[in-house]
């Protein structure tokens, strides 16, 4: 596997010097068009060949060896960014903003089989955020407002976009009155605390959304909050099986509070600061291909530190930005590598955060992607 991914490396870079017109065509569809910069300072980027960046203003022209157009890109200065790297685990609780659908049934009749769900044009992952423009507290106020067996309005929340779809229960003798929905208002889970912000008290983790395990969708939070967790063991992965960390919620008083449920992560304020110095937040154009380390928390409740290596990066993936490899011998006899529960597992170089631990390659699970720390603390801020 890694000595195919090697020659293709190879292939690539080999073709990119003998045609400096594919590898111009190239950059411009893999690098970024916006980058923050640290105050006086110039843009540099860390490619395979070399890129310049000629800045003027607001604007940068990158060329291939300085001679070759690629793109003009944006370039925004941006003051140092410090943020305590975490590695700890946590606890999420979630409780949904209405409730969720999860799948249909059929419902027995006098008059035959029905389901007024379907009917009503509701599909899984629907989130039904009213009934008759009354918000739902959870699937208890969903149930109550079907058993009084009169049409509903349901204001239902569908890829972004509100729709208003009438739904009428029909009656069971068996289960009284029935829609045919199975919806779900709330999840928990275990994730790792990416970084916490000193100067605002905000925390991110996961660098992933939680989605609902039936239907894939992303989780609308109501209100949730963050819990104490201890790691009581790992179940090891294996190629097509990833593995797990194992824990249990402790009886502690919540850690903090839960504020989003985001595409590049799980965001909220913490009661109590963690331990641990701040760190230079890296900008993503600072991140090289090479040695790195991970905190996690692999058992117990403090976090290691572990060696990877990030093999590729991708500045044009909203979330999967890079390719890691776990080459610390202790995390692999362990875990195997990178096992659910690990996201959000801090990424340093250099001394600088440079982002988080996200997802794990099924096939290969001492491989793995992270998101930039730039990308999380963005939306963070947002």
């Amino acid at each position: 596997m890694k000595l195919r991914s090697l020659k293709k490396w190879c292939a690539l870079a080999a073709l990119l010097c003998l045609h400096p017109a594919v590898g111009s065509l190239y950059y411009a569809g893999h690098l970024a068009d916006r980058y923050y910069v640290p105050a006086d300072s110039t843009l540099e980027l860390h490619c395979a060949l070399p890129v310049t960046a000629a800045q003027g203003g607001s604007d940068a022209a990158l060329r291939l060896y300085g001679i070759f157009p690629i793109k003009q890109v944006a370039v925004e200065p941006a003051e140092e960014i410090r943020l305590i790297p975490g590695g700890a685990p946590f606890g999420v609780r979630m409780l949904m903003d209405g409730v969720m659908v999860i799948g249909f049934g059929t419902v027995e009749t006098p008059d035959g089989s029905a389901c007024p769900a379907l009917e009503a044009g509701l599909q899984e992952g629907d989130v039904i955020r009213c009934a008759d423009h009354v918000p739902l507290a959870g699937t208890a106020a969903f149930r109550e407002a079907v058993a009084r067996g009169e049409p509903l309005l349901l204001t239902v929340e569908r890829d972004g976009t509100l729709h208003e779809l009438p739904l009428t229960p029909v009656f069971s003798r068996s289960d009284g009155w029935c829609t045919g929905l199975w919806v779900r208002d709330s999840t928990a889970g275990i994730g790792t605390i990416t970084f916490y912000d000193p100067e605002t008290g905000d925390f991110g983790g996961l660098g992933h959304p939680i989605c609902d395990p039936d239907t894939g969708e992303r989780i609308p939070l109501g209100h949730g909050t963050a819990d104490s967790v201890t790691i009581s063991g790992a179940v090891r992965g294996r190629a097509g099986e990833p593995g797990a960390l194992q824990g249990y919620f402790a009886a502690d008083a919540p850690l903090g509070t839960l504020t989003g449920n985001c595409e590049s992560g799980i965001f909220g304020t913490l009661d109590t600061p963690p331990e641990g110095e701040a760190v230079p937040m890296a900008f993503k154009q600072e991140i090289r291909l090479g040695d790195a380390q991970i905190l996690s928390t692999v058992y117990g409740t403090q976090p290691q530190s572990y060696d990877v290596r990030i093999t590729a990066i991708d500045y044009t993936d909203d979330t999967r930005n890079m390719i890691l490899e776990v080459t610390d011998k202790d995390l692999l006899a362990l875990t195997g590598g990178i096992v659910q529960g690990m996201s959000g597992s801090p990424i340093l170089q250099d001394g600088k955060l440079v982002g988080a631990v996200t997802h794990v390659f099924v096939g290969e699970p001492a491989m793995g992607y992270g998101i930039f720390a730039e990308t999380m603390y963005g939306q963070s801020r947002s």
